[in-house]
């Protein structure tokens, strides 16, 4: 099984190399390209692109993928290619050591830089109940971005009651994240750089060509380097969850200007994989490196919330930084990146996080039978925080931001945090 995933892993590389090349050709000015005309994906039976620890030739860009550079260099000079980038690589807040290839160019796998919506009995037609969506919610719009159709792209701009944010997913991290673009009153357009740091999407701006560490949500290179986007709140659930609680919400179409698989997990057998593929840093044994956690930071205190916790206790009362918080559990929603057919994949459910104030009360929740209720007026709770039931019907919690990440990954940027003992 361990040899399954990592061959897996290497054909997904060359299968989103061969797609991204064929249909989007990579971004080099500050305006979001056009959708790229249709094409055909890259067929399954293809074989692994092989990957190399060549150098290019200076000054040109690389004919093949370059995972893990092995040049030493010093740590003010890149160790991969900046052919076509108009980054100022004088600026960075990380070792250049730390930054790889993951395979692929600038855009070559593709963002969606207008994406189209359409309705949820439009969408029912082609999710499944266990679908895994990304929901977001500003007001009263609602907006659910299937992870079938992130893992082939990992960045949405978009704009929901005329903010404009930023959607992002990165698969080796399974870490799903919505940010606000806006940065001292300019909006900002985001694209998928190809570059790594600890397995993790760096994203890139059109506006300065800055390079962004996507689970902190800062800036690690170029001229912003050290700012620092302002993180949504946001959650992974599943789409029989998304359409029960918000029938008049939009959901992100396939129509997206490429040719794409999608539904089919191009990354298939990462799941069962002991390892994180192109991670190079210190792996945290206190947990499996892809055990899957909720990470919570308030208040410059981390906590990881384990699923397999979760999935067991169903409701955990909490407080992180001062702030007494509530993290829900709801079954039924599978891994985007177990089985070849993501509808196929192994269940993992999905969980939320919110701040259990309600005007001037304190809740406390618990699971009771087949629902999370509060024990202080026995209302009914949903994944989406919101009372369905009892004296407290129609009320809503505040949304935490969390993150659901793999451990490997939520350690790796939060080195101190702490793991949640029942």
């Amino acid at each position: 099984m361990e040899k399954r995933g990592f061959a897996m892993i290497v054909l997904a590389v060359g299968t989103l190399v061969l797609a991204g090349c064929r249909s989007a050709p990579p971004a080099t000015s500050s305006t979001p390209p056009e959708p790229a005309p249709q094409s055909a994906p890259a067929p399954a039976s293809e074989p692994a692109i092989q990957l190399t620890t060549s150098s290019p030739p200076a000054g040109e860009p690389s004919s093949q993928p370059i995972p893990a550079p092995a040049p030493v260099l010093t740590e003010d000079e890149p160790l991969f290619s900046t052919f076509g980038w108009k980054t100022d690589f004088s600026k960075h807040s990380v070792s250049y050591s730390e930054i790889i290839s993951g395979g692929v160019g600038k855009d070559g796998i593709p963002p969606i830089y207008q994406p189209k919506f359409e309705t949820v009995l439009q969408a029912d037609s082609w999710l499944t109940g266990k679908d895994p969506v990304a929901f977001f919610q500003i007001g009263e719009q609602t907006r659910a971005y299937p992870l079938r159709i992130l893992i082939w792209h990992e960045i949405v701009n978009d704009k929901v009651a005329d903010i404009p944010v930023v959607v992002t997913f990165c698969p080796l991290c399974n870490t799903a994240v919505v940010f606000d673009a806006r940065l001292q009153d300019r909006v900002h357009t985001f694209g998928v750089s190809g570059l790594l740091r600890n397995s993790d999407l760096i994203m890139w701006d059109h506006e300065t060509e800055s390079l962004w560490q996507q689970a902190a949500g800062e800036a690690i290179v170029g001229e912003l380097t050290g700012q620092a986007l302002t993180f949504l709140p946001s959650s992974i659930v599943s789409w029989q969850d998304f359409k029960a609680s918000f029938p008049e919400g939009k959901v992100l179409s396939q129509d997206t200007g490429f040719s794409r698989e999608y539904g089919i997990n191009p990354y298939f057998g990462y799941d069962t994989s002991p390892f994180p593929f192109l991670f190079r840093g210190k792996l945290d044994p206190r947990l499996p490196a892809l055990e899957r956690v909720i990470g919570i930071t308030i208040d410059g205190k981390s906590v990881a919330y384990p699923f397999s916790v979760l999935a067991e206790r169903r409701v955990i009362n909490d407080e992180v930084g001062g702030k007494k918080i509530a993290i829900f559990y709801s079954p039924g929603t599978v891994s985007p990146l177990d089985e070849p057919v993501i509808e196929k994949s192994r269940e993992i459910g999905s969980a939320a996080v919110f701040d259990t104030t309600l005007a001037t009360k304190t809740l406390t929740f618990e699971w009771s039978g087949s629902r999370i209720v509060d024990r202080e007026t026995s209302s009914t709770w949903n994944i989406f925080g919101k009372a369905t039931e009892g004296s407290l019907k129609g009320r809503k919690l505040e949304p935490i931001v969390h993150g659901t990440h793999f451990w490997f990954a939520w350690d790796a940027f939060n080195s101190d945090t702490t793991i949640y003992q029942p």
